[in-house]
């Protein structure tokens, strides 16, 4: 049977260096998704186009404010520090979509004729092969859609529609869906936009931490079985 002490101090030391290396992960990541969507600091003595005062751009609020440790954009590219920016908007708009999906289902709510199918990565082992085909079909309708019209498709300008309306990367009203948006000032829109991309970076860590707890096994923890 061996000696339960021993297996005992084999399962704990098992146990801490698998915590240390999910900690480990989630700092990774912390720091990565800081680096890349964060403005940076650029160097003074450049006036060129490709050192831009990206100080006051959105996103550069507190409480890190200005921060950009790897200095993805020292160089104060214009158009680079936009790309992030809208790559973290659209990651930022798919974690809310992941964490609200992942609670809905955790709580028990499902199609009909899926009510056996578990939530969490368990649900990855239990999908037919039909449904896997519908979940492909969906996002690529949504990757379709949620696109700047105008530029499509994927901004290579390839159709005859004319200027895009768009504000900002990521407006994607294409000219049919407002929600009054062309009422409001420059400020109120500015504090929308920052709104949504602090949600986003919210339900990015949010989803990451409810992922790591659930391979931890405590995400029961955090969330009340069908709360």
């Amino acid at each position: 049977q061996g000696c339960p002490i021993l297996h005992q101090y084999h399962y704990s030391k098992h146990h801490n260096t698998y915590l240390k290396m999910m900690k480990l992960a989630l700092l990774a990541t912390l720091a990565g998704s800081a680096a890349a969507f964060a403005p940076a600091k650029v160097a003074q003595s450049s006036t060129t186009a490709l050192n831009a005062d990206l100080s006051k751009e959105l996103g550069a609020q507190a409480p890190l404010g200005f921060f950009d440790p790897l200095g993805m954009v020292a160089d104060g590219d214009k158009d680079n520090f936009d790309r992030l920016r809208w790559v973290e908007l659209k990651h930022g708009r798919i974690a809310m979509l992941a964490v609200t999906g992942y609670l809905v289902t955790y709580a028990g709510v499902r199609f009909p004729g899926a009510e056996d199918i578990p939530s969490g990565f368990a649900a990855l082992d239990n999908l037919p092969g039909m449904v896997w085909a519908q979940m492909i079909a969906t996002w690529t309708m949504m990757e379709a859609a949620n696109q700047d019209q105008y530029e499509g498709p994927w901004g290579t300008n390839q159709n005859a529609l004319g200027e895009s309306p768009a504000e900002f990367k990521g407006d994607f009203r294409n000219g049919f869906i407002d929600f009054g948006w062309d009422k409001l000032s420059d400020d109120q829109k500015m504090r929308k936009r920052a709104i949504e991309l602090n949600q986003g970076r919210a339900a990015q860590m949010g989803i990451l931490g409810l992922m790591v707890h659930e391979k931890l096994g405590n995400v029961d923890n955090l969330l009340p079985p069908h709360f």
